[in-house]
């Protein structure tokens, strides 16, 4: 018969030797960087292209070709945001776009009717050229994913947004409002929908979600009563107007007015 204490001893030893590999494997391993090594590799036309990648995606990059170049109207003449002083063809096509657009969608939803539209001049990222019109035009015009956002402001906040454009003098896009300086660039009169503003009135301006939140300087926006979430991107909206108006009217409306 095996003695007790040499069968205690056999397995204390097997546990020992199990512990000892179970340390062994479990020990972490540390590495360290040696050297580094780097290289330009050009990038150009004359790499060989890989007919697997190319056959993939050419039909993806056909069909998108094909739906961005959809005419979809004409404009009589080139419209371009750096050719103007308080106001651009561009800028006031753009304004005008986005109230008639929005307008009815806010009405439907609130009973309530937009009275301003105020974007910004660095919003629009391109020209319309003179001719065509095409998908592409509404995409290269407003790259961006912005939505409109309307805001109900107090008579007050839009004396603020008056004195924001003439200190600026950028051409901000503009719709629904006319304000009037002197020599001197001070306010002499703001009228709304051809009303002299009310200061103890609110109004509704429509603008998008970057400049709803005061982007740009235009902290006015940020003192709004309320705000309206339109979920309609902005360049949808270029994209339906574009659509309704064949050709594209050419809107010369002057915003600010030097008396």
């Amino acid at each position: 018969m095996r003695n007790p204490k040499n069968k205690l001893h056999f397995f204390l030893g097997i546990l020992a030797l199990t512990t000892s590999f179970s340390f062994i494997s479990c020990k972490s391993t540390s590495y360290k960087n040696t050297s580094i090594s780097a290289k330009n590799i050009i990038i150009d036309n004359n790499l060989e292209k890989d007919l697997s990648i190319e056959e993939f995606v050419t039909p993806y990059r056909e069909h998108i070709d094909n739906d961005l170049n959809k005419i979809i109207s004409f404009s009589p003449e080139a419209m371009d945001k750096s050719k103007g002083k308080w106001e651009t063809s561009i800028g006031n096509l753009f304004a005008t776009a986005v109230i008639e657009e929005v307008n009815p969608v806010f009405k439907s939803r609130y009973n309530k009717d937009i009275d301003i539209c105020m974007l910004n001049h660095g919003g629009i990222r391109s020209i319309i050229s003179e001719g065509n019109v095409t998908t592409r035009t509404a995409f290269e015009v407003m790259p961006f994913e912005n939505s409109a956002v309307v805001v109900e402001l107090k008579g007050e906040q839009i004396l603020e947004l008056a004195e924001f454009m003439i200190n600026e003098e950028r051409a901000h896009p503009l719709a629904g409002i006319i304000i009037s300086i002197d020599k001197n660039k001070k306010i002499s009169s703001i009228k709304i929908k051809n009303e002299e503003i009310d200061l103890n009135q609110t109004y509704f301006v429509v603008t998008n979600d970057y400049l709803s939140l005061g982007g740009d300087n235009m902290k006015f926006f940020t003192k709004g009563v309320n705000k309206y979430i339109m979920d309609y991107k902005l360049r949808n909206v270029l994209l339906a107007y574009f659509e309704k108006n064949n050709p594209l009217p050419i809107i010369t409306t002057k915003n600010i007015i030097e008396e």
